[in-house]
Parts: structure tokens; C-alpha cells; sequence
């Protein structure tokens, strides 16, 4: 089934940036709204400010890289062409830990909203979605990202449905108290899970329709629309229900809709969190499977993953290897835990890319740029220094049982690439 090796170019700006949206107003904002609530208080909406604003700043170095690199492999072969293929593939390795981790304690997630609606199992929910969810990635990218755009819809209704609950409160709280500024930017580091989903633009770049321009077009768009949602949400869950009583509801969003519309909307707003925990599964699984795919293809990762379906056009060994490895990992069930794991790889990766853009500005200066960050002192680029500043600031806020997992996560990536033996990657021609 290997195919043509070539990817195929369907995708639209508005499909690509609504499937962005779809995946960054994902399962985190319903399921991490109470406990970064309960560390900032009332002052939520600024950690969610906070951390929106660091996601900003390192996808303005995604978009440069983007429109210089667009490949599958995305944060790879970013890394990769700034410092080389080994750090390149330790680079990638963290963004397979993160999908993986992500897509399994998510689809778990589904699996338990799956069974308070219909009485089914957890894990056979779980393990359900992943084979739904493959054999629709496997059938054509346009259709996965299409219902990732209706899916998106949805989830777009439950957080409007949330802000239209907290207008007749507003302004009944101090939007200022907190009990721990500490707690403000302890509250950014995890909520930042919530913000990820934009970087799967990039990685299904090399299926965009004109990708150099279309891909930081939807970036931009995507970051701006869910960064203002999020603050309007934190704004009004607070002012709906007391901070404390949101820190310990394990459905923060529909008890804020159970308050202020009665039972049918917390009943309304559990499907939307289905859907929602589907939605985010599915991008988080396509973002992931073009990386693998990418990294297969330069010879990174076995050839086997690179196979492309000969009839769809697809990645389908890449795409069923991340199904399978995720579907083993579901017995991760906590959510904040395994939120805090993905954000210590991502930081990881974010201040990789950004400095990765400041090596190519010195190094590479020549290379054409159809998109270019704004704002340098000489060759320095100002956005992406600050984007590497406030990762590494969000990375210091993570607690140390989280950098016991993540370090020691992180020790297998190291081993993988030293141990890494095998004939030279292949050039990715036409770059």
C-alpha cells in the first residue's frame, strides 16, 4: 500500500484555520476551567491572558518556519534545519510523547462521558473512538478536516452558551482577587494545554492549498479568536459560580450553565464536552500522524510509517501506529496530571522552535520568507526571544512530581537518538 509518497493538497484557509480553532477550543477549557480557577480565583482570565499571549508569540515563529519549511514534519524539521537531525529527532520524539499522552487521557475522557450517556464501557469507548476517528483520517484528509470543522461548530456553541450565562452577572465580583499571585501563573501553566491545537496547522501544512501563505494566515486568525473566547469564558464562569466551588466540580462549564439555565443545559453541555473530547482526539491524531509521517519520510522514524494509502492519499501506517501506541495509554486518567506531562514537552518543544528561528535568521538569512516575523533589533528577531523567555517562565511553574514524569520521558527520548543507528536520513527535496 505504499503508494505515491506525495501528501495531497485540499485544504482551504477557512478549513484550516476553523480546524485549528476546533482543536485549540478542545477538551482543556472544559475540563481545566475549575482547577485554574482554584489556583488564581477570580484573576483566571489574566493566567488564561498569560498564557495566550506566550502560545502568540511562539506561533509567530511557527509561521516564519511554516512559510520557509512547510513539511509534515513541522517542529522536526524546523529544529532540524537550525540545529541538525539528532536534536531535530529529539525535538520530534517530545511532539509524539505530547500527541500520544494527549490523544489517549482525552480519549478516555470520551470514553467516561460515553458511558454516563449510554452505560457503555470507558475503555471500549475509548478504544472506539480511535478506531473511528482512524478509519476517517485514513479515508481523506478533506473529510477529517471537515468534520473537525462541524465538530468545532458545536464546541463554539457550548462556549458561547457559557459567556451568554455570565452577562447578567458580570461585574457582581472583583475580577482581581486571587488568593496566590503565584497561583496566577501556576493557574498559565496548566491552562496552557488549553491553547495547543495551533501548531496542527503547521503540521498539515503539506496538505494547504498555497501553504507559504495560507498557513500563517490561519494561525493568526485561529490564536486571536481563541484567545478572546477563553478570557470572555473565565470572565463569566467566575461570575456564575464562586472560584472555590468551581476548583472542585470535576464538569467546571456545565454547572456554570446548570446554575444560571437549569439541568437540561448541564445536560446540553455534557454532549458538547463529547463532542468536544472527539474533536480533540481527532486533530490532536491528524496533527500527530503528519509529524510521524514526516519524520518517516526523511528516514528519522522506520520507512514503514511513511506509507502513504495508494487510493486516499493518506498516511495510514502513521495514522493506525498513533491509534494503537495512544490506545494502550489510556489507563492515564487524570486529567490535570497528564495536562501538566503534555505542557512540560511542549515548552520543551516552543523554546526549541523559537530559538531554532533566531539560529536560521544568522544562519540562513538568504532563505526566502513569505512570511516574516515583525520586529527585530538587527538580526535579532524580538517576538521569538520573548516566546523562548515566557516557555522556559511557564516551564519553572510546573511542580516536581510532573518533572519526575517528564524528565524521565525525556531520558528515553535521549536514549532513542543515541542509540539511533541506520543509514543517513534522506534529503527532503524541493525545500
Amino acid at each position: 500500500m505504499e503508494g505515491k509518497s506525495e501528501l495531497k493538497k485540499e485544504l482551504s484557509l477557512v478549513e484550516i484555520t476553523l480546524t485549528g480553532i476546533g482543536n485549540i477550543l478542545g477538551a482543556g477549557i472544559y475540563v481545566l476551567m475549575g482547577k485554574a480557577a482554584g489556583l488564581a480565583g477570580n484573576f483566571v482570565w489574566f493566567s488564561f491572558l498569560f498564557a495566550g499571549v506566550t502560545a502568540a508569540l511562539s506561533a509567530f515563529s511557527y509561521m516564519e518556519l511554516s512559510s520557509m519549511f512547510p513539511r509534515a514534519g513541522a517542529e522536526y524539521e524546523f529544529v532540524k534545519r537550525a540545529f541538525g537531525e539528532r536534536v531535530g529527532l529529539f525535538v520530534g520524539l517530545l511532539v509524539i510523547y505530547f500527541v500520544i499522552i494527549t490523544s489517549s487521557a482525552v480519549a478516555l475522557g470520551f470514553g467516561r462521558y460515553f458511558s454516563n450517556l449510554f452505560g457503555f464501557g470507558n475503555l471500549g469507548g475509548a478504544i472506539g473512538l480511535f478506531l473511528f476517528l482512524s478509519l476517517i483520517m485514513v479515508y481523506g484528509i478533506k473529510e477529517s478536516a471537515r468534520l473537525a470543522v462541524l465538530i468545532t461548530l458545536i464546541e463554539l456553541s457550548g462556549l458561547l452558551l457559557i459567556i451568554y450565562a455570565g452577562l447578567p452577572y458580570f461585574g457582581m465580583v472583583n475580577y482581581f482577587e486571587t488568593p496566590d499571585l503565584t497561583g496566577v501563573f501556576e493557574s498559565s501553566a496548566l491552562i496552557f494545554f488549553a491553547f495547543l491545537g495551533f501548531e496542527d496547522i503547521v503540521r498539515l501544512s503539506q496538505e494547504t492549498k498555497d501553504a507559504e501563505k495560507t498557513t500563517p494566515r490561519a494561525l493568526l486568525i485561529a490564536i486571536s479568536v481563541t484567545v478572546f473566547l477563553y478570557i470572555c469564558v473565565a470572565v463569566a464562569a467566575v461570575s456564575v459560580l464562586d472560584f472555590r466551588t468551581l476548583e472542585v466540580s470535576e464538569v467546571p462549564l456545565a454547572d456554570v450553565a446548570a446554575v444560571a439555565f437549569g439541568n437540561d443545559a448541564f445536560v446540553l453541555l455534557s454532549w458538547i464536552a463529547l463532542f468536544s473530547t472527539m474533536n480533540t482526539v481527532l486533530v490532536v491524531m491528524l496533527g500527530g500522524s503528519r509529524i510521524v509521517y514526516g519524520m518517516a519520510h526523511a528516514g528519522s522514524l522506520p520507512k514503514a510509517l511513511s506509507h502513504v494509502h495508494p487510493r486516499f492519499q493518506t498516511p495510514w501506517t502513521a495514522i493506525f501506529g498513533i491509534a494503537c501506541v495512544s490506545s494502550f495509554f489510556t489507563l492515564l486518567g487524570d486529567i490535570t496530571t497528564v495536562a501538566n506531562i503534555a505542557n512540560f514537552m511542549i515548552f520543551i518543544v516552543f523554546f526549541m522552535v523559537n530559538i531554532s528561528l533566531i539560529k536560521l535568521r544568522y544562519t540562513d538569512p538568504e532563505r526566502k520568507r513569505p512570511f516574516r516575523v515583525p520586529f527585530s533589533i538587527g538580526r535579532l528577531p524580538l517576538f521569538p526571544s520573548l516566546g523562548a523567555l515566557s516557555a522556559f517562565f511557564l516551564f519553572s511553574q510546573i511542580n516536581m512530581e510532573i518533572m519526575v514524569y517528564g524528565f524521565s520521558l525525556v531520558a528515553i527520548a535521549m536514549l532513542m537518538v543515541l542509540l539511533r543507528t541506520g543509514k543517513k536520513p534522506a534529503e527532503t527535496s524541493g525545500i
